[in-house]
């Protein structure tokens, strides 16, 4: 069984295609060319922007991966790097409102760079910051209450990703509670990345925690993968539900 069929064998009935347009506002993906395991070339880039336009997001928000041992992306980087994918737009002449922060690994460099002003926040002064996949980091807590005493807004990426989270669900009810916006992928509303990801991010839709969707683009290949994302009764429930902050971006 190929890929492709191995994803769209669904027992799921599809819907239409969502309107993403209501959103307005795509932000997590990786479309500055060359500095993460997003994008690669000046081609990619315009090709995934113009996939997310067709989509009908009318602005975007890109967040390249942010690390201290593999991704040593600075704010420099990341706006010289925004600046030249702008040009070449513009150049092209596509109408497209693009801006640019971070998706922050939770490590030690990240509290340095909170300390040192080495962030870049974005909408009403949310920072998006992403957890290690194997357990969560013992200065979760310090690094949250730091960023919300300096007054930023943390964003979890992806917290239906972190099988740690998946036997004590109350916990994503408590990031709630205490302030933190949680993010879903679009990609994990369709099991993209495995069934268990994505009853896990159902139920918190059922549960009304999800303040953000994002399309946590890397590649050409997941254009397709979002198209059928956008089929899915979730992705209709969760656009229909009234928490999405997306537009307010």
């Amino acid at each position: 069984m190929s890929f492709f069929s191995r994803i769209f064998k669904r027992k799921e009935q599809l819907l239409e295609p969502a309107d993403l347009s209501v959103l307005k506002t795509d932000f997590h993906s990786h479309l500055i060319p060359g500095i993460d395991d997003g994008a690669q070339t000046m081609e990619d880039s315009i090709l995934l922007i113009q996939g997310l336009q067709s989509l009908g997001f009318e602005k975007i928000i890109t967040t390249p991966h942010c690390m201290s041992d593999f991704y040593k992306n600075t704010p420099s980087i990341i706006q010289e790097g925004l600046a030249n994918v702008k040009e070449e737009l513009k150049n092209r002449g596509i109408d497209v409102e693009l801006e640019a922060s971070a998706e922050y690994y939770l490590d030690d460099d990240f509290e340095r760079k909170i300390d040192e002003g080495e962030i870049i926040p974005f909408g009403d002064n949310y920072i998006l910051f992403e957890l290690p996949f194997l357990a969560e980091p013992q200065n979760f807590n310090e690094v949250v209450f730091k960023l919300q005493s300096m007054g930023y807004r943390p964003i979890l990426a992806h917290p239906e990703r972190y099988g740690f989270y998946y036997n004590n669900f109350e916990t994503y009810q408590d990031f709630v509670d205490r302030g933190i916006y949680l993010q879903v992928n679009m990609m994990s509303l369709m099991g993209h990345y495995s069934p268990e990801t994505q009853k896990i991010a159902e139920k918190m839709i059922d549960r009304g925690l999800i303040s953000f969707i994002g399309s946590d683009l890397h590649n050409d290949r997941q254009l397709p993968l979002l198209t059928h994302a956008s089929k899915m009764p979730y992705l209709h429930q969760l656009l229909s539900s009234g928490k999405l902050k997306n537009a307010s971006l």
